[in-house]
């Protein structure tokens, strides 16, 4: 079996996160996931919702280990990754009826934040759903004093990171025509913030 990265967080969160999108994407055809990471979280969910198609994407310096993770688990519903920087990279041209990402939001600028919002309402269908895992601000307060401390911490490392205001990325999402419509709390104290384009999957 080939040597693969492993993130201990990974294994930690994605039966909650999976319970989400068993209920989200349960009408969804096709999924880019923004930052598949170690790839971890693509094989266990394209395992298990094996009615979708995953399109895994990142920087090429993580292309080795997504890869390394897909060729051992041969799915024949996830694709290899592409490479991705919003901030650089040629933004795919197919549409997608979902789009996923997790743990990426706080560790972009928030300019990057801002064309992450640009992408998914280039590539996302009217109707499709934007699933954002993490931690969130809401109503510019911390949930945890342990968020808080991780906020201060990334701003630390890096002045341009942080846990973002989740009212900030309403109104990119609305820019982009995607309405909030769900936010579900998880463990370790993230969320997942659900955004539907153009409002015509709202009702369920």
């Amino acid at each position: 079996m080939s040597a693969r990265p492993s993130a201990p967080a990974n294994e930690r969160n994605r039966q909650p996160i999976l319970d989400v999108l068993r209920q989200e994407f349960r009408d969804v055809k096709s999924v880019l996931e923004i930052g598949s990471g170690t790839g971890q979280h693509a094989v266990f969910f394209a395992t298990r919702l094996t009615h979708l198609t995953w399109q895994t994407s990142d920087l090429q310096e993580n292309h080795a280990g997504i890869l390394s993770w897909l060729s051992d688990a041969a799915l024949p519903n996830v694709h290899d990754p592409f490479v991705l920087d919003v901030m650089k990279s040629p933004w795919p041209s197919q549409i997608y009826d979902g789009v996923f990402s997790a743990n990426t939001a706080h560790i972009m600028s928030f300019a990057a934040v801002k064309k992450m919002f640009e992408l998914v309402d280039s590539v996302l269908s009217d109707g499709g759903v934007f699933l954002l895992y993490g931690p969130f601000r809401q109503g510019g307060e911390f949930n945890t004093q342990s968020n808080a401390d991780f906020h201060a911490s990334l701003r630390r490392r890096d002045a341009q990171m942080g846990i973002r205001h989740l009212e900030d990325l309403d109104s990119l999402g609305e820019t982009g025509g995607m309405r909030r419509v769900r936010l579900f709390a998880l463990p370790a104290n993230n969320h997942i913030a659900v955004w539907v384009k153009e409002g015509t999957r709202n009702e369920r």
